[in-house]
């Protein structure tokens, strides 16, 4: 049996964000539940989803090879091969999970934005609900409502392939997301395209210094649209 390759799927860039949006997501639902006081620390944690969601948005076009919505996002043909099981396998997102991951941070931003408007007529109102009329802000406050649950639908799907693929396809795709590194066998290269295997992601100084300077970049532009 020979040595198994090595190599870098996840930058750190990418897997700070995750846990850090893992972090978040659990900070705003504990807290919105809680609610008085608390509410308070749902709005920050609100705040910084949007900060991350746009990083991620903006990662997606300027990141590491695997980060790239350009190498994850499937053609109708790919996807079809993918479902039909014809498909080789993929180190980054395969093209399921590629949906799964464009919904999440689509509805988590819109859960973001639709929060800078918020109004429950209680104990919080947005930063920006002083700048929309009230039919908006009413609105805006019912898309929030709403779509609470269509996140809880899609962190359910992602749990359940995380636990899919760890039980019936023995492929643990947590570790990756913390090392950042994802092992192959020899016997499994063949089941891999060759130009995906020749990949791996940029992860340097540079790439992650460049990554902090566009999170701070874009948490300074968060920070000043909530206190306008």
């Amino acid at each position: 049996m020979g040595m198994k390759k090595i190599i870098r799927i996840w930058d750190l860039p990418i897997r700070l964000f995750h846990w850090l949006l893992v972090i978040c997501i659990i900070g705003s639902i504990i807290s919105v539940n809680i609610g008085g006081n608390a509410i308070q620390w749902h709005a920050y944690f609100g705040y910084c989803i949007l900060t991350l969601v746009i990083f991620r948005i903006v990662w997606g076009w300027v990141g590491s090879t695997h980060a790239r919505f350009i190498h994850f996002i499937p053609s109708r043909a790919r996807l079809l091969d993918y479902v039909r099981g014809r498909s080789s396998r993929t180190l980054g997102h395969n093209p399921l999970a590629a949906f799964s991951v464009l919904a999440l941070l689509g509805v988590l931003l819109i859960q973001a934005i639709t929060g800078l408007f918020a109004d429950d007529e209680i104990a919080f109102q947005g930063p920006l609900a002083k700048h929309a009329s009230e039919a908006v802000v009413s609105f805006l406050s019912s898309v929030h409502g709403a779509n609470e649950g269509v996140i809880y639908g899609l962190i359910a799907v992602h749990l359940a392939a995380i636990f899919y693929y760890q039980k019936l396809k023995g492929e643990n795709l947590i570790r990756p997301m913390i090392s950042g590194d994802k092992e192959i066998d020899p016997s499994e290269e063949a089941d891999y395209q060759p130009s995906d295997l020749g990949r791996p992601s940029r992860d340097g100084f540079m790439q992650r210094a460049f990554a902090l300077m566009l999170l701070s970049a874009i948490a300074v532009a968060v920070a000043y649209v909530i206190n306008s």
